[in-house]
């Protein structure tokens, strides 16, 4: 490519972007669409049109939960299909609270449906910690994460909306077992390795009165 003098001065937006045709592959629990379209390039013009699959599941919401008082995050495992189907040996993920956004509601409210139905807690405060593209070369999910401060004494084990086909179970982590529980790759799906590292960098804030 030649670089063209003024090109780092460009910012490109949606109208920049020309969708000349749309299919819908498929449409159940998500959509996937099919999209030839092309888009302005840095150097000057068109860029040829291009095929590009989407994977549409709109907004999600994801809770790391904090107890200040027993100094301990909450996580939950659940079956999850993707590792499954990559062959992963287990299938079963240590991860945040989560759930889809729904038509009407707020990513706040989501964060405090989802941490009453997947853990048994009500938040007493949340902090945001940041909202981000999940995978943009191929999906528009788009992720709120959040902190919350709950109570995790005296919660039950297992949880979910048996309609939903959750089958969740709730682990209470004292945060001085964290380093061993990622070290040994326990914790490996993105958004709750986002929120860890968050968390050890604001811990200290946190347990502040």
């Amino acid at each position: 490519m030649t670089e063209q003098r003024g090109a780092a001065d460009v910012v490109f937006g949606a109208d920049d972007v020309e969708v000349q045709r749309e299919e819908i592959l498929f449409d159940g629990f998500w959509t996937l669409k099919r999209l030839t379209l092309r888009h302005r390039r840095y150097a000057g013009g068109w860029s040829e049109p291009m095929t590009r699959e989407v994977h549409c599941r709109g907004e999600a919401v994801g809770v790391l939960l904090y107890d200040p008082d027993m100094d301990a995050v909450g996580l939950v495992e659940q079956f999850r299909v993707g590792p499954w189907a990559k062959g992963d040996a287990r299938p079963w993920l240590l991860e945040l609270v989560a759930g889809l956004r729904e038509e009407g509601e707020d990513p706040e409210g989501v964060a405090i449906r989802e941490t009453r139905e997947e853990a048994g807690c009500e938040v007493r405060s949340l902090r945001h910690i940041a909202s981000y593209y999940s995978s943009p070369g191929g999906c528009d999910e788009y992720f709120h994460l959040y902190c919350a401060s709950v109570s995790l004494a005296d919660v039950g084990l297992l949880h979910g909306e048996e309609h939903e086909h959750e089958d969740i179970r709730l682990h209470v982590v004292p945060v001085s077992d964290l380093p061993a529980l990622i070290a040994a790759g326990r914790c490996n799906n993105a958004h709750s390795l986002l929120a860890l590292q968050w968390f050890e960098a604001k811990r200290a804030e946190l347990r502040a009165p």
